[in-house]
């Protein structure tokens, strides 16, 4: 039995200005689909660099390279025609601000606290933004969808965004809330689930919607369990519509070619289960570390996560930040953000990192009930101004 497509992209979500928008025509993607055995069409050097004697990097770069796209379209069972790669999460982002949102009007809705790129992207496009705080249940952080879902209407949204996990409360948002957000929404706006930290989830990925929900975009990066946060490789899994608009406000030749050539290798099968290890000892430290934090007296509330970070609350966070600095820590202050007055993430870094982090710790006195039954802290359930 052969499986229905996808229905259509609403076209009325686009910036009316670009529906009909081609976008720049660059020597790759305007070349004619003869071979070809001599380039003579963009302006490129004839002759290889000295540092570059093969000529490797001579020429300009494929604007979605089709291995890439191919090997990120097998890594999420989607088709490449759903994928856009480019510059890490953050250029994913800009484009959906771009290409959704008229400069000056429609709206975004975010949930504070959460990345911060979401409200910079949207203001430098003159886009008004919306906030609806999480709520702190103590334990952890929840998404309040049903706000969400009445300030897009109520406002004329045409992006919510909605990290999971999230940066900085390491909380999911689940995938029926998810669904049942982007079917309420579905002539309204187009619903953006920043899975940055999804390897380090129990839950499946939100993925695992976009068939039966068009107006769905899934953002994934190499940054952060796949460890190549340096060569900023991001990926929005979007409506095969919705991506060629995207691919039509890109601008051009996103990913140099040394960049496209590492990233193929990290999603081959070696590196592939690699990263599944690491993955695995980072949440066996931050399980360790989290234990260990929520021992220190002042230290109010360490929030359950199922990302590469923990979120504390402590009574004394300036003693806390001075005493990591002296033993050369840094770890992050988000008391900039609503809501945190009182809270710093650290992230889980290495064994010996961690084990350094602990000896800092060791200074600081042990909370009265340190000697109870430790409460779980961030096990994996069975069912970024700037945040990095």
């Amino acid at each position: 039995m052969t499986r229905p497509g996808p229905g259509p992209f609403p076209a009325a979500l686009l910036r009316p200005d670009l529906v009909d928008f081609t976008g720049y025509s660059s020597a790759r993607t305007s070349a004619v689909a003869a071979p070809a055995r001599i380039w003579l069409n963009a302006n490129e050097s004839g002759l290889p660099s000295d540092i570059d004697p093969d000529g490797l990097t001579r020429r300009y770069p494929d604007p979605q390279p089709s291995a890439l796209v191919e090997a990120f379209a097998d890594l999420w069972a989607t088709t490449p025609d759903r994928v856009v790669v480019g510059r890490g999460s953050d250029e994913m982002i800009e484009l959906l601000v771009r290409s959704l949102c008229r400069p000056g009007g429609d709206g975004v809705v975010v949930t504070s606290p959460t990345f911060g790129m979401y409200a910079v992207s949207a203001r430098l496009h003159g886009v008004p933004v919306v906030d609806v705080p999480q709520v702190d249940d103590e334990l952890t952080w929840r998404v309040d969808v049903a706000g969400v879902r009445d300030a897009a209407l109520a406002n004329g949204a045409r992006l919510v965004f909605l990290a999971s996990p999230g940066n900085p409360t390491g909380a999911v948002v689940p995938l029926r809330e998810i669904a049942d957000l982007t079917e309420a929404l579905k002539d309204q706006a187009v619903v953006v689930v920043d899975e940055a930290y999804g390897e380090f989830a129990a839950q499946r990925s939100a993925v695992t919607l976009l068939e039966e929900h068009p107006t769905l975009v899934v953002l994934r990066t190499l940054s952060k369990a796949h460890a190549l946060a340096g060569l900023r490789v991001g990926l929005a899994l979007a409506h095969p519509d919705l991506a060629r608009v995207l691919r039509r406000v890109q601008a051009p030749y996103p990913l140099p070619v040394p960049v496209t050539t590492a990233a193929l290798e990290a999603l081959g099968q070696p590196a592939l289960r690699a990263t599944g290890r690491r993955v695995m000892e980072t949440l066996r430290l931050r399980d360790q570390v989290g234990r260990r934090l929520r021992d220190l007296d002042g230290v109010r509330a360490v929030y359950a996560s199922e990302a590469n970070f923990l979120l504390l609350r402590c009574d004394d966070p300036d003693g806390l930040l001075a005493r990591l600095v002296g033993a050369g820590i840094i770890v992050r202050d988000m008391r900039h953000l609503p809501g945190l007055p009182d809270a710093l993430r650290i992230t889980i870094g290495s064994t010996l990192e961690m084990a350094a982090l602990e000896r800092a710790l060791d200074s600081f006195p042990a909370s009265p009930s340190a000697t109870a039954s430790p409460a779980p802290t961030s096990s994996r359930p069975t069912s970024g101004e700037e945040l990095s």
